[in-house]
């Protein structure tokens, strides 16, 4: 006999149940990248487990949608849900990805590295 997988050992509750039987979170505003943030007023009590665990998590800094679902290791469409359940009650805040630098002008590099090449 195989011994038990990690999945095996920690249970299997259905994702349903999680997010009892809904399948979309109350809001549409999440993407892989959102980030989440915890506020920190908020009591913990009467959060299911998953919220819980979930909330503990945030307080330890702002994280993106998916880092939260790879650290739950909760399928993504879950995470929403008891996300935008967290967002409804005011546990937490989400904002955009702060997106990246735009990158520079062909010409800037060319000018920059004809100035290292003219040094040496």
């Amino acid at each position: 006999m195989t011994p038990p997988t990690p999945r095996h050992e920690r249970g299997l509750v259905r994702p349903y149940v999680v997010t009892d039987g809904r399948a979309h979170p109350t809001r549409n505003t999440f993407d892989l990248v959102t980030l989440v943030l915890a506020q920190y007023d908020r009591p913990l009590t009467g959060l299911s487990p998953e919220k819980r665990r979930l909330m503990e998590l945030c307080l330890g800094g702002p994280l993106s949608v998916a880092e939260i679902a790879g650290h739950l290791m909760l399928p993504v469409s879950v995470t929403k849900v008891l996300l935008g359940d967290l967002v409804d009650s005011g546990h937490l805040i989400t904002r955009a990805p702060i997106p990246s630098a735009q990158l520079p002008e062909a010409q800037i590099l060319q000018e920059v590295l004809d100035g290292l090449r003219a040094r040496l």
